[in-house]
């Protein structure tokens, strides 16, 4: 569906913007792709790494409607990653997270409808969920927006969908180049902040790949959450230094022990498809009665049993320490 077609990413120059546009380099044959971010010095240096006709750089802020309209114009499919991510950055600048992750995903909105864009995926995380620190409650309400956008555009053809998933390995602020950056400078003891904390584990490729089968899969409306495995903290930091002692310093402001992809107060939404959860909307669509229970691929789910939740920390998936090393070797080849 990509060939011959025009793509556009948000916050291109991220991690999951790179892999994205190699991926898509590697097996399509997209007309144009399009990164849009406002760090000059990050696309210069995305350019020198793609030797490819097909791309262009568009300096701009998803804060500016203006410029964002001006850059999806004859976009087919937009991917949506531009976002202020740092849980205490966000805390002590909380206007400035909000002008981003709710204001730049309603100018999003508003390009995409004003333009005729056909698809619309956000990314989202774990932490709108149940949200405890701003910036999840300020992806919860981008969340929102998206869904939303299929009835408050109900008459164009744009349709909007996200996808929620954990923790990326290895992408800049996570805690995997963290550890590795201790353990390069000679740490003694990897920081710890509490035995029992779980998290998510998803790989770029994985993230990407998931992305990729959900613009064919979506009807517009979607939180799409993929099946993945958890990881103990204290297993990561066993896998990637056996040796080093293991410091708990309690967890941090904004932090949870366990990360929630489905909520139990939206298991009458949620919908359990071979890999993956639908969170469907809360509401009905003004225009069309949609069957999330069976997607645009035809692939066929079931609604989940009344208060499922999708928890890290009661994930019947778990990855040991040996499974771990594995996997994340794998994730940063």
């Amino acid at each position: 569906m990509f060939d011959d077609s025009t793509i556009l990413i948000t916050g291109g120059t991220g991690s999951f913007g790179k892999r994205y546009v190699k991926t898509l380099l590697d097996r399509y044959n997209p007309r144009k792709i399009i990164i849009f971010s406002r760090d000059e010095l990050k696309q210069f240096e995305m350019q020198q790494t793609f030797d490819a006709p097909n791309l262009r750089f568009f300096i701009g802020d998803v804060r500016d409607r203006a410029r964002m309209v001006q850059a999806t114009r004859g976009v087919d499919y937009i991917i949506h990653a531009a976002a202020l991510k740092q849980v205490p950055a966000a805390e002590y600048n909380p206007s400035e997270c909000i002008r981003t992750n709710i204001d730049g995903a309603e100018n999003v909105i508003h390009a995409a409808a004003e333009n005729g864009v056909k698809k619309v995926i956000a990314l989202s995380t774990d932490k709108a969920a149940n949200p405890i620190n701003l910036y999840g409650a300020t992806k919860l309400a981008s969340d929102k927006l998206f869904v939303a956008a299929n009835n408050m555009h109900a008459d164009r053809e744009t349709r909007f969908a996200v996808v929620r998933y954990g923790n990326v390995v290895g992408s800049r602020g996570s805690v995997v180049p963290f550890f590795q950056g201790l353990i390069d400078n000679g740490a003694t003891r990897l920081p710890i902040t509490d035995p029992e904390m779980t998290r998510f584990w998803i790989s770029l490729q994985q993230g990407v790949d998931f992305v990729l089968t959900n613009f064919q899969r979506m009807q517009g409306g979607e939180i799409f959450v993929p099946k993945i495995p958890s990881v103990r903290v204290v297993d990561l930091a066993t896998a990637m230094a056996p040796d080093l002692e293991q410091e708990v310093i309690g967890i941090r402001p904004g932090e949870k022990l366990h990360e929630i992809m489905c909520p139990a107060d939206d298991s009458h939404l949620t919908v359990e498809f071979d890999d993956h959860f639908v969170i469907t909307p809360s509401f009905r669509f003004f225009d069309r009665d949609l069957s999330y229970v069976t997607n645009a691929l035809n692939e066929n789910g079931k609604p989940v049993s009344r208060g499922f939740e999708y928890n890290s920390g009661t994930n019947p998936d778990f990855m040991d320490p040996s499974a771990i090393s594995e996997f994340n070797a794998q994730a940063m080849a």
